[in-house]
């Protein structure tokens, strides 16, 4: 259980880092074009941001084990609404 929760979690993170770093990447063409629109400028690098932190929470974890029970539950859950947003935005 625990090693299933942690996969889950993980997966799970993994997948959000994916999906908002699409969506934080300018609408232009490259990343160099995002200086031409303050919208853009402010959207990818708070988007930077965010995947950075939720990248660094992939790293930190709890090791009680009922947290990891409760991941098992909540990535069961999360993880396909994630992929099927992931596809959708992609």
């Amino acid at each position: 259980m625990r090693f299933l929760g942690l996969f889950l979690r993980t997966l799970f993170l993994i997948v959000v880092v994916v999906i908002t770093a699409r969506v934080a990447s300018p609408q232009n063409e490259t990343i160099w074009s995002a200086y031409e629109t303050p919208s853009d400028l402010v959207r990818t690098l708070l988007g930077a941001a965010v995947c950075l932190f939720v990248a660094a929470q992939i790293f930190t974890y709890s090791r009680d084990p009922a947290e990891m029970r409760r991941w098992v539950v909540i990535g069961g859950a999360a993880l396909p609404l994630a992929l099927l947003c992931a596809v959708v935005v992609w």
